[in-house]
């Protein structure tokens, strides 16, 4: 780490602290114990499941590959942390904990998983255990995670304010996931299939799936009309005309998450509809400020998505009619983004507060990821876009709402897919800031 990086650390130590001791207060604890997760099969097979860090973990620590740890908090005292280190030679042992940040710790190296038993709290009653079922100890679940609410509801709802040090990290991650997607267009544009292209991002990136924070989603021409799309074709289609490629990057356990869609003829009117989406994106991020309900960032990318295919003459009538009617929605079918750090997708999006509760999606949008009012920390996604989706398309006209469809234009660009422009935007207590066009912007 910089100096810089090791004092924000510091400070997001302290942050974490005091979350912690507040949440044990509202449940009721002594301790907070995480464990780190555990390796465990495939159903009758030999075979791992690819390990994934318990993000309650890694909000602490900057291991990412560490199963069978764990952490221990208890208010007043320094953090614990238990480090399974055990004598393989059939795979590589994780290395042991280094580094600045290994000072702010009481560590505990040990060789067999149940050793940990006897670092842990004596009463595992007292203790908050956050974690999954199968990282309890021994034959008889010592330490079993218990997940109390209350404690789970205090350390999500605030976990969506990231502090200077987690937007650090994403910063890095983003330049991670930038050199991923400039590789990516450049082995569209040289013609590579879609496996091929998702093999650049690879390599430019130096991350594979169990680094990457999701399943890269690299989609030629009609496939971008699959939201989720991740079958990748092995031999590209002839011709290519669009290129959408969702595809993120981790650092130190933070995510990033990008969007970008390509049209092969950069004079087509498609790539005028990429452009179109484009600048509507720019102007839904700078919505990303204290204050602003999120769902009303949702409803208004309605309206801008209906306007531009309004424009494009995809549609006959107002913006506000396409959106009061479900129009919009056959075009635009999911949320216009979610919180972003620790996970992908992060936690309590719904929280109306540190004590659990709900904030409703609006009706009729059952997709959208995150109802909350932003404050100064939180980063969200902004992803917009427009899709030609036969299935839904055709649910429009079942409806008898196809009246206001020019299908002649639909049937024109089906051929492309789809268009999705999303960045990563921190919320401050002025302008928002861009993480993802910055690093573009970098070189």
């Amino acid at each position: 780490m910089s100096a810089q990086a090791v004092r924000l650390y510091a400070e997001h130590l302290n942050v974490l602290r005091a979350r912690a001791d507040a949440a044990l207060a509202r449940g009721g604890f002594d301790h907070l114990v995480v464990p780190s997760g555990t390796l465990h099969y495939q159903l009758f097979d030999d075979r791992d499941y690819p390990y994934a860090v318990n993000p309650q973990f890694k909000a602490w620590l900057p291991l990412t590959n560490a199963p069978g740890s764990w952490l221990v908090h208890t208010p007043g005292a320094r953090p614990k942390l238990i480090f399974l280190q055990p004598h393989d030679y059939w795979h590589v042992v994780p290395q042991a904990p280094n580094g600045e940040w290994v000072e702010h710790f009481d560590i505990h190296i040990i060789r067999q998983a149940d050793d940990a038993k006897q670092l842990l709290p004596k009463n595992a009653s007292r203790c908050a255990i956050l974690g999954e079922a199968q990282s309890a100890l021994g034959q008889y679940g010592a330490f079993a995670p218990n997940n109390p609410q209350p404690v789970l509801d205090y350390l999500h709802y605030h976990r969506a304010y990231k502090t200077p040090y987690e937007i650090a990290m994403m910063r890095e991650a983003t330049r991670v996931g930038v050199r991923g997607h400039r590789a990516a267009e450049r082995a569209f544009r040289a013609g590579a299939s879609e496996f091929g292209i998702h093999l650049a991002y690879c390599q430019a990136a130096r991350q594979d799936a169990n680094d990457l924070p999701y399943n890269n989603i690299v989609c030629l021409n009609e496939h971008g009309a699959v939201l989720h799309y991740t079958d990748r074709d092995r031999v590209a289609p002839s011709p290519s005309r669009s290129f959408l490629i969702d595809a993120g990057g981790s650092h130190r356990g933070y995510a990033c998450d990008i969007t970008r869609t390509y049209a092969a003829d950069i004079g087509s009117e498609f790539q005028a509809m990429i452009d179109a989406v484009d600048a509507a994106q720019l102007r839904m991020c700078d919505q990303v400020r204290a204050g602003a309900d999120y769902k009303r960032i949702h409803l208004d990318a309605h309206l801008a998505l209906a306007s531009i295919l309004h424009d494009f003459g995809l549609i006959t009538g107002s913006a506000e009619s396409a959106v009061a009617t479900g129009v919009s929605s056959a075009f635009f079918p999911h949320g216009v983004g979610h919180g972003i750090g620790l996970q992908v997708h992060e936690v309590a999006g719904f929280a109306a507060s540190d004590a659990g509760g709900v904030i409703a999606k609006p009706e009729g949008h059952p997709y959208l990821r995150l109802t909350r009012e932003l404050g100064p920390g939180m980063v969200v996604t902004i992803e917009p876009g427009i899709y030609f989706i036969d299935m839904l398309l055709e649910e429009l006209k079942a409806k008898g709402l196809g009246t206001s469809v020019n299908w002649d234009r639909v049937e024109q660009f089906k051929p492309y897919g789809g268009i999705r422009i999303e960045d990563d935007v921190a919320c401050t207590g002025g302008e928002p800031v861009n993480l993802t066009r910055e690093g573009f912007a970098e070189g």
